[in-house]
Protein backbone atom coordinates (compact mmCIF):
# COMPACT_ATOMS: atom_id res chain seq x y z
CA UNK A 1 0.00 0.00 0.00
CA UNK A 2 1.42 3.43 -0.89
CA UNK A 3 2.31 5.77 1.92
CA UNK A 4 -0.55 8.10 2.84
CA UNK A 5 -0.46 11.75 1.87
CA UNK A 6 -2.59 14.21 3.80
CA UNK A 7 -4.49 17.45 3.41
CA UNK A 8 -5.17 19.05 6.79
CA UNK A 9 -8.00 21.55 7.00
CA UNK A 10 -7.57 25.04 8.40
CA UNK A 11 -8.27 23.92 11.98
CA UNK A 12 -5.34 21.47 11.97
CA UNK A 13 -2.26 23.53 11.11
CA UNK A 14 -0.31 22.31 14.14
CA UNK A 15 -1.11 18.68 13.32
CA UNK A 16 0.10 19.29 9.75
CA UNK A 17 3.46 20.53 11.09
CA UNK A 18 3.87 17.46 13.33
CA UNK A 19 3.11 15.11 10.44
CA UNK A 20 5.69 16.94 8.31
CA UNK A 21 8.28 16.51 11.04
CA UNK A 22 7.46 12.79 11.06
CA UNK A 23 8.21 12.72 7.32
CA UNK A 24 4.70 12.65 5.84
CA UNK A 25 3.63 14.71 2.84
CA UNK A 26 1.00 16.94 4.47
CA UNK A 27 -0.50 19.94 2.77
CA UNK A 28 -2.40 22.58 4.71
CA UNK A 29 -5.74 23.79 3.33
CA UNK A 30 -5.55 27.43 4.36
CA UNK A 31 -8.37 29.63 3.05
CA UNK A 32 -9.90 26.82 0.98
CA UNK A 33 -13.63 26.18 0.71
CA UNK A 34 -14.85 22.64 1.31
CA UNK A 35 -15.40 22.01 -2.42
CA UNK A 36 -11.81 23.09 -3.13
CA UNK A 37 -10.50 20.82 -0.36
CA UNK A 38 -12.41 17.86 -1.78
CA UNK A 39 -11.15 18.51 -5.31
CA UNK A 40 -7.56 19.11 -4.25
CA UNK A 41 -7.51 15.95 -2.12
CA UNK A 42 -8.96 13.83 -4.93
CA UNK A 43 -6.51 15.24 -7.48
CA UNK A 44 -3.52 14.63 -5.20
CA UNK A 45 -4.71 11.29 -3.82
CA UNK A 46 -4.68 12.74 -0.30
CA UNK A 47 -6.59 11.84 2.84
CA UNK A 48 -8.39 14.80 4.35
CA UNK A 49 -7.81 15.42 8.05
CA UNK A 50 -10.60 17.61 9.37
CA UNK A 51 -12.48 18.75 12.47
CA UNK A 52 -15.49 19.55 10.27
CA UNK A 53 -18.11 16.78 10.46
CA UNK A 54 -19.84 17.82 7.24
CA UNK A 55 -16.57 17.87 5.27
CA UNK A 56 -15.66 14.44 6.65
CA UNK A 57 -19.09 13.11 5.68
CA UNK A 58 -18.81 14.50 2.15
CA UNK A 59 -15.32 13.02 1.70
CA UNK A 60 -16.46 9.58 2.81
CA UNK A 61 -13.64 7.09 3.21
CA UNK A 62 -11.07 9.66 2.07
CA UNK A 63 -11.29 11.66 5.30
CA UNK A 64 -10.61 11.28 8.97
CA UNK A 65 -12.69 13.29 11.41
CA UNK A 66 -10.23 14.44 14.06
CA UNK A 67 -12.30 14.58 17.23
CA UNK A 68 -9.90 15.86 19.87
CA UNK A 69 -9.01 19.48 20.53
CA UNK A 70 -5.71 18.36 22.08
CA UNK A 71 -2.77 18.42 19.66
CA UNK A 72 -1.00 15.41 21.22
CA UNK A 73 -4.20 13.34 21.03
CA UNK A 74 -4.75 14.44 17.43
CA UNK A 75 -1.30 13.21 16.46
CA UNK A 76 -1.79 9.97 18.38
CA UNK A 77 -5.13 9.34 16.64
CA UNK A 78 -3.70 9.91 13.15
CA UNK A 79 -0.67 7.72 13.91
CA UNK A 80 -3.01 4.96 15.09
CA UNK A 81 -5.43 5.21 12.16
CA UNK A 82 -2.76 5.16 9.46
CA UNK A 83 -0.06 3.10 11.21
CA UNK A 84 2.48 5.91 10.87
CA UNK A 85 6.14 5.62 11.86
CA UNK A 86 8.60 8.38 12.72
CA UNK A 87 11.67 8.52 10.51
CA UNK A 88 13.63 11.65 11.30
CA UNK A 89 15.69 11.26 8.12
CA UNK A 90 12.50 12.03 6.17
CA UNK A 91 11.47 15.18 8.05
CA UNK A 92 9.91 17.73 5.70
CA UNK A 93 9.86 21.52 5.84
CA UNK A 94 7.42 22.51 8.56
CA UNK A 95 6.51 25.67 6.66
CA UNK A 96 5.96 24.55 3.06
CA UNK A 97 6.02 20.72 3.15
CA UNK A 98 8.97 20.31 0.75
CA UNK A 99 11.52 17.53 1.16
CA UNK A 100 14.65 18.79 2.91
CA UNK A 101 18.15 18.48 1.49
CA UNK A 102 21.44 18.21 3.40
CA UNK A 103 23.76 21.19 3.12
CA UNK A 104 27.28 21.79 4.37
CA UNK A 105 28.04 24.12 7.28
CA UNK A 106 29.58 26.48 4.75
CA UNK A 107 26.33 26.57 2.77
CA UNK A 108 24.36 27.14 5.99
CA UNK A 109 26.70 29.79 7.40
CA UNK A 110 24.88 32.84 6.03
CA UNK A 111 21.50 31.69 7.40
CA UNK A 112 22.27 30.38 10.88
CA UNK A 113 23.69 32.20 13.91
CA UNK A 114 27.46 31.83 14.50
CA UNK A 115 26.89 29.95 17.80
CA UNK A 116 24.87 27.33 15.91
CA UNK A 117 27.73 26.84 13.44
CA UNK A 118 30.10 26.32 16.40
CA UNK A 119 27.90 23.56 17.88
CA UNK A 120 26.48 21.77 14.84
CA UNK A 121 27.80 20.38 11.58
CA UNK A 122 24.65 18.82 10.09
CA UNK A 123 22.12 21.07 8.42
CA UNK A 124 19.09 20.62 6.21
CA UNK A 125 17.69 23.24 3.88
CA UNK A 126 14.34 23.61 2.22
CA UNK A 127 14.89 24.01 -1.52
CA UNK A 128 11.51 25.76 -1.88
CA UNK A 129 11.35 28.37 0.89
CA UNK A 130 15.00 28.44 1.98
CA UNK A 131 14.34 27.68 5.66
CA UNK A 132 17.32 26.09 7.42
CA UNK A 133 17.05 23.25 9.96
CA UNK A 134 19.43 21.64 12.46
CA UNK A 135 19.01 19.36 15.45
CA UNK A 136 19.44 21.84 18.26
CA UNK A 137 18.40 21.55 21.88
CA UNK A 138 14.73 21.65 20.85
CA UNK A 139 15.11 18.43 18.82
CA UNK A 140 15.09 16.22 21.93
CA UNK A 141 11.67 17.57 22.92
CA UNK A 142 10.33 17.18 19.40
CA UNK A 143 11.51 13.59 19.21
CA UNK A 144 10.05 12.79 22.66
CA UNK A 145 6.67 14.31 21.72
CA UNK A 146 6.41 12.25 18.53
CA UNK A 147 7.72 9.05 20.12
CA UNK A 148 5.16 9.42 22.92
CA UNK A 149 2.33 9.74 20.37
CA UNK A 150 3.59 6.66 18.51
CA UNK A 151 3.97 4.68 21.75
CA UNK A 152 0.44 5.58 22.91
CA UNK A 153 -1.00 4.78 19.48
CA UNK A 154 0.61 1.34 19.56
CA UNK A 155 -0.49 0.66 23.14
CA UNK A 156 -4.04 2.03 22.94
CA UNK A 157 -5.86 0.53 20.01
CA UNK A 158 -9.38 1.13 21.33
CA UNK A 159 -11.46 4.31 21.32
CA UNK A 160 -11.10 6.95 24.02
Amino acid sequence: MPEPKFLADEMLGTLARWLRIMGYDTEYARDMADDEILQHAAKGDRFILTRDRELARRAGGRAMLVRSDDGAEQLEDVVRRFGLEFDEKRTRCTMCNSELAPVTPEEASEQVPPRVLERHNEFLACPSCGRMYWKGTHWTGIREHINEAVRKARGNSGPR
